[in-house]
């Protein structure tokens, strides 16, 4: 167990930003009263730690900038809560894969310099379970590469953790792509490149497999850039997302955040995001090629993650199952005693939904 709780971190996760990054993230911007230690301490980190970004960024150059990423991506879509992170587990079972870490999303620029010295002292600061869900957290298990983007530019989504008040902006430029320009694009998707062949260097992989809620959003530039990409898209209980949702974002902001938002507020954000975020989706899932999509309810996966698993496998005709299949057994026997968050749906909880998000309560066949 580390040495702090989550939800009391002197500092946010923007210490393993570039200097530019973090300028641009946070100009503008007011800091609340009461988080202006957090901001001191995590700038004067910040700009300490990257003074040493020209290194990585040398190694990175000659080692890994003129490779080509040979295999186009997994890509595993979904709303928060919807289960991507268990399926992300089980995948990433499979060697073949290489994935983002824990450690990388929090220092993008010391992965092929100093990664062991500060992987050691990130590994015993941290918890060793989200205090969200009761997952396991680990320097080296697969995370979610929004975070790492975070850290890498300013064109992210994740930027609401640090500016809540911000989320639709947020959302509508860097979510959706619907309001970022070009250049800003670019800049994203060269930097998810590099991004993807550190992964694959980091974690000896030869596809790389994401896990990344905001990519629900960005069909159309991942297929420019990855057009034989194969994509799992998973929908679960909105209900269940709706609580669960709601619960992460209140926790998991907490020592994150640069500024107060009410309840309220940070509801009705996650009202509107998944319904911008669905309904993108049902509009660009069609460019996606025949055989490139399954589309699972996570239910269905919890209840049989094995056999679901060999069938994302058949329907995407990915390779290695059978080479991969001990190492997800073995993964999943381990999981037998785990106990999940359960919700008992308020009745405020159900008017919300069925107000909001009855189009997917409908689409996808979920009733009380």
């Amino acid at each position: 167990m580390g040495r702090l709780e989550f939800s009391k971190l002197p500092i946010n996760t923007l210490v393993g930003a570039s200097w530019d990054t973090f300028c641009k993230i946070t100009q503008g911007r007011e800091i609340d009263k009461g988080y202006r230690q957090k901001y001191l301490l995590t700038k004067c980190v910040c700009r300490l730690l990257s003074c040493l970004n020209g290194i990585e960024n040398r190694r990175y150059r000659k080692r890994l900038a003129g490779q080509p990423i040979e295999h186009d991506p997994v890509f595993i879509l979904g709303h928060w809560r919807s289960g991507t992170t268990f399926v992300h587990n089980v995948l990433s079972c499979d060697r073949q894969f290489g994935y983002n870490t824990t450690y990388q999303t929090v220092f993008p620029f010391l992965m092929q310099w100093g990664q062991p010295f500060f992987k050691k002292q990130m590994a015993a600061l941290m918890p060793d379970r989200r205090p969200t869900d009761n997952m396991e957290l680990q320097v080296d298990l697969p995370q979610e590469e929004e975070f790492a983007l975070a850290n890498m530019i300013p064109y992210t989504f994740y930027n609401f953790w640090f500016f809540p008040k911000y989320t639709m902006e947020y959302c509508d430029k860097y979510l959706l792509f619907e309001q970022a320009s070009p250049e800003e694009i670019a800049v994203f998707r060269e930097t998810f490149e590099r991004l993807i062949r550190v992964s694959l260097w980091n974690t000896s992989g030869k596809i790389f497999l994401s896990k990344n809620p905001p990519h629900t959003g960005r069909i159309p530039q991942l297929l420019e850039m990855f057009p034989n990409a194969r994509f799992v898209y998973l929908m679960r209980n909105p209900y269940t997302v709706f609580e669960s949702t709601r619960s992460f974002f209140t926790n998991t902001i907490q020592p994150l955040k640069l500024e107060d938002i009410s309840d309220e507020q940070l509801e009705r954000n996650i009202l509107e995001v998944y319904a911008k975020l669905y309904h993108k989706y049902e509009r660009d899932k069609a460019l996606i090629p025949e055989g490139n999509l399954i589309e699972v309810k996570f239910e269905d996966f919890e209840a049989e993650p094995y056999e679901m698993t060999k069938r994302i496998y058949e329907t995407l005709s990915l390779d290695g199952f059978d080479a991969a299949s001990p190492a997800i057994r073995k993964y999943l026997a381990g999981k037998k005693g785990y106990r999940k968050n359960r919700y008992d749906y308020k009745e405020r909880t159900v008017r919300l939904v069925e107000e909001h998000w009855k189009f997917a309560l409908d689409d996808w066949g979920y009733r009380l």
